[in-house]
This record gives C-alpha cells, structure tokens and sequence, in this order.
C-alpha cells in the first residue's frame, strides 16, 4: 500500500493510495461537514485515460446512478458520483479490512479455509445478488442489473466480520465498453461461458462466477486459471469442474452438489436466483452444523492477520518471547478550504515532527508526509514509556495545531514478538494488536481533536484523562477509551 501526502481533490482530502488497477486508483480520503465533522471514505479515481473514453464515460454515468440506489448492508455503499478537472469518481463506503482475494492467501498457511465460515461469506454476498438483481425502477420495471465482476478482488470482509460486494457500475460500464476488454481480461478466470461469449447477460452469469469463488475457497485451488488468456477462456467455455471432494474428502456430497449445479455450463441448469442458491446453503449448514456468524468472522480474521506468514522455517518466531510495546499513530491534515491556509507545507511539519520523536528516544516504523507510526520497546515498567509516549502525543498535535494542520492521535501499550532478523513483528504486524489499535483510535480522534488512549494507559496518567465511551472495535469487543483532559 502506497502511503502518499493529503492532497485536495474536489470536496476530499485524499490521505493514501490503497491500490490502482486496471481502472482506477482508490484512495482512502477524508470528507468534511458542518461542525468540524469528518468522515473516512473511499475515493475511486477513474484512470485519466479512461475519463477521456467517450464510450465508457457515457457507461459508467449510467451504472453509477443505479449504483447510487444500492442500498444494502451487504453492498458497499456509493456516497456520490462527479468529475474533478475532467477526471471522473466515486466516493464510497470504507470497508476497514481485506479484500477475500488478500484474505485466502494470508490464510493460506493456517491450512484448509473453514467451511462454515466460507458458506457464511458466499451467503452474504447472495443476499447482495438478491437484492441488486430483483431492483426495480419507479415504474416497477425491473432493473435487470448484473454486478458483472463478481471474484475475490471484489468481496471484502471487514475486521468486524462484515461482507460486503463492491463496485457494482464500474464493472458492468467497463465489461459493456468494447475498448476495456483488455482491461478486464485477468478476471476471465472468474466469468461465465456466456459472459465470455458476449451473450446477454442475467443474475445467473454472477452466480456462477460466485461458484467459482465457492470452489476455489473450499478446494485451494485455481479452477480455471490458466498460463494464457486463450487457454483460460477455454476452460471457461467447456466449465468442466473437476469434483471438489477430491482436493478435500470433508466435503459432503450434498455440498459437492451445490457447488456443481452453480457451476453448469448452462445458465438453466444453475439455480433459478440468489434466493435459490441462498435457501440451499442455509438448509444444508443446518443440516450439517456449519454454524458461523459475523462474530466467528471477525475472529478469523484476526487470528490470520496475527499468524499469516508463518512458514515451516520460521514457527520458532512463535517462541520469540513477547516484548512490551507503546504505539503511537499520529496524522496531520490540512483544514477544509474554508479555514485558514497551513502555515507550513506537511513537509515541514514531519520533519518537525522527526526531531520531537527523536528526542523521546522513539523509533519511527512507517513515515510518510503528515504521517507517523511510532514504536516504544519497553523494558522494564511501562509507566513512564507511557506518559512520554502521551507527552510526545500531545507535542506532536500542539506543533501540528500551530502551523494550521488538524491533527489527529492515538496511544496503544500491548505486547508484541519482534524477530530478530528484522527488528520488527511477523508478517501482518502492521494491522494487528497495538498497531491496528492506535491506528484505529487516530482515526476516531480526527473529528475531536484531542490524543485517544487505551484505558490501561489512562491509569497510568490518573487525574489527565477523561472517559470517553465503551467503543465497538472488532466483532463482539470493546474496549473503554479515554482522552486527554
């Protein structure tokens, strides 16, 4: 992930590149409201190449616009539509975690993907499907909307254990212009035979593009990914499934089932709808006990961030001894157009910002302008590491303030296994335990203006803090937060 300085864009502060890909660069950006309101979201830049094509342009305004009217917990939500110097996006809904195509290969090494959890996601993205492709317009004619793209890229799954399906519009505009097709060729693997064909197109094309998606969780294995294009559409054509129990025997027989009929060649030998397909999977989970939930989810989840990566060489990284840390995550914004320009440019202030960590005996993990993630190893009692890391907090949000920045701050104490090899955690560190922790709070604090910290460093500091709330963090846990006075 590509970290770059907040730059204005239209309304949004963009604060760091997520990805680009064949059609769009997506930034996690900032919006901003009456009363110092701000809100994270996702902005998805449209390539400049792309806003030039007449054809896809004329596509993607119409898709987007049926896109807007999704509305569905499982769907991730478009907040607005518009072009800035000529240059076309979307402003939607963040999803704070991975996508599944990220989260299969980090959970990889903890062996087979688990079935309830796996018939759990592709449940949630059929009552998705069943909604976007029952929409009707005012007249009550249907919609007839096809996601288009439906692959592990765009399912994601939240540190919350929420699933949700994105870019609906782009996908269809793009599959639609003759002039992308190249664009899109990496995802055949994941189309229908009649969707490679060029035929028309209904809710049984996304289907069986979930079937895929069913199979490769369940089995570990590419279905029809091939060396080259031509070599993928075939095998994309003929749909000739090799049976799943075969890569894995704990498979029934009724779930085989379920997976073959979804993955006919024929569209009318698939389940009729997503309503079809959803009822089967949730008689047979009851059927078989595939008991999961959102919570069960989010679980997961967390026990992949915190493990992924672990080889057969490095399982002796395990009996690492844990090592007390302090994280503190600080970032500095600019203010919204209508108030004051900064005084210095981010540059300025970061470097500030080195000598003042610097001089708290810190070491900087992740940097990029206006951006810090900032380390402690702790020997011996963490109080006082705590109350520096806090004073340097609330020096770092001061100096920002002054240069006419928003700064934002969150202190987390945990612990953490540092490998000896890189001075830093395995794989994944950088979104688990103490660093997602202080990263989450930086991110609530923006709107407050103040430092957040954990409750075990507000004992630390008795008397300087005030009790914010009981806050949902991940799942089913909670955790009380304080600020400072």
């Amino acid at each position: 992930m590509t970290r770059a300085a907040p730059q204005q864009f239209g309304e949004y502060h963009l604060l760091e590149k997520i990805a680009t890909g064949g059609m769009a660069e997506v930034w996690r950006a900032r919006a901003y409201g009456m009363a110092g309101f701000e809100k994270i979201l996702v902005i998805k830049k449209i390539l400049d190449s792309l806003s030039k094509d007449d054809d896809f342009v004329r596509l993607f305004i119409d898709e987007a616009r049926i896109a807007v009217q999704l509305l569905h917990v499982n769907i991730v939500q478009v907040f607005d539509l518009g072009a800035v110097d000529g240059q076309y996006y979307m402003a939607m809904e963040y999803v704070h975690g991975l996508d599944l195509a990220r989260l299969i290969t980090r959970a990889r090494p903890l062996g087979d993907f688990p079935i309830p959890l796996a018939l759990f996601m592709i449940s949630e993205v059929l009552k998705a499907l069943h909604f976007a492709h029952g929409r009707q317009d005012e007249q009550g004619n249907p919609l007839r909307i096809v996601h288009c793209d439906i692959s592990p890229q765009n399912i994601l799954v939240s540190y919350a254990g929420e699933v949700k399906i994105t870019d609906f519009g782009i996908s269809r505009a793009a599959f639609q212009a003759k002039s992308l097709h190249d664009v899109i060729r990496g995802k055949y693997a994941y189309m229908s035979p009649e969707q490679v064909d060029g035929k028309p197109l209904d809710g049984r094309s996304d289907m069986f593009s979930l079937g895929v998606v069913l199979y490769e969780i369940l089995t570990g294995r590419r279905l029809f990914k091939a060396k080259t294009r031509d070599e993928t559409l075939a095998r994309v054509r003929k749909a000739e499934v090799p049976s799943p129990r075969t890569y894995r025997p704990e498979i029934s027989e009724d779930l085989e089932g379920i997976v073959l009929r979804a993955l006919s060649a024929r569209p009318d030998r698939r389940f009729a709808d997503a309503a079809a397909m959803l009822e089967a999977i949730s008689l047979l989970m009851v059927r078989e006990g595939h008991r999961a939930n959102n919570n069960d989810l989010a679980a997961y989840l967390k026990d992949v961030i915190e493990n992924a990566g672990k080889t057969k060489d490095r399982v002796a990284a395990s009996h690492v001894a844990p090592t007390t840390v302090v994280v503190l995550a600080a970032e500095a914004s600019p203010p919204p157009r209508t108030l004051a320009t900064p005084r210095n440019s981010l540059t300025a202030l970061t470097q500030e910002w080195f000598g003042l960590v610097g001089d708290a005996g810190a070491e900087i993990w992740e940097r990029s302008e206006g951006s810090l993630l900032v380390t402690w190893l702790v020997e011996g009692e963490p109080g006082p590491v705590l109350a520096k890391a806090v004073e340097t907090a609330n020096l770092l949000r001061k100096t920002g303030q002054k240069q006419g920045y928003r700064v934002s701050a969150g202190v987390a104490p945990g612990v953490a296994r540092i490998l000896p090899e890189t001075g830093r955690p395995g794989e994944g560190w950088e979104t688990a335990g103490p660093f997602y922790l202080a990263r989450w709070m930086m991110n609530l604090s923006a709107h407050r203006g103040r430092v957040l910290i954990t409750e075990v460093a507000a004992r630390q500091l008795a008397g300087k803090t005030s009790l914010l709330g009981r806050i949902c963090i991940q799942g089913n846990r909670h955790i009380n937060l304080h600020e400072l006075a």
